[in-house]
C-alpha cells in the first residue's frame, strides 16, 4: 500500500498555485501547437480549478460552499481527463507530453490524499 500522506491542509495549499499554473504555463511553454484547443484546456481548467479552490470547504477556501470530497473527486475527473485529452485529441510533442504529465501527477495527488479519519490516528 502506497503511503498516504497528503492531507486536506496540504492539498489545499497547493491548490492556488495549481490554478494559477494551468493559467500560465500554456504562454510560458507556447503550447497549442497542435491544436489550439491544447492552449485553451489548460486556461480554462485552470480558472475552473481557482474558482473550485476558493468555492471549497477548506481552510483556504473563500466562501466554503462545496464539500472537500467534491473537490477531491473533480480533481480525480481533471487527472483522468488530462491523461485521456492528448490521446483522444490527438495532442503531439510538447502538447502531449505536458497533458499527460499534468494528468499523471494529479492522479497521483489524488491517490495520495489521506481521508481524515488516517490524519486523526496519526
Amino acid at each position: 500500500m502506497f503511503p498516504r500522506f497528503i492531507t486536506k491542509s496540504i492539498h489545499a495549499y497547493l491548490d492556488y498555485p495549481v490554478a494559477i499554473g494551468l493559467i500560465a504555463m500554456p504562454f510560458l511553454f507556447g503550447l497549442g501547437e497542435t491544436t489550439p484547443l491544447a492552449f485553451w484546456l489548460s486556461v480554462v481548467t485552470g480558472v475552473a480549478a481557482f474558482v473550485l479552490t476558493v468555492l471549497t470547504d477548506h481552510h483556504l477556501g473563500v466562501i466554503r460552499v462545496l464539500p472537500y470530497p467534491l473537490h477531491l473527486a473533480v480533481d480525480g475527473l481533471v487527472g483522468i481527463a488530462f491523461v485521456a485529452a492528448p490521446i483522444v485529441l490527438g495532442f503531439a510533442g510538447l502538447d502531449f507530453w505536458y497533458y499527460m504529465v499534468l494528468g499523471l501527477t494529479v492522479l497521483a495527488v489524488v491517490g495520495l490524499h489521506r481521508p481524515d479519519d488516517q490524519a486523526a490516528m496519526a
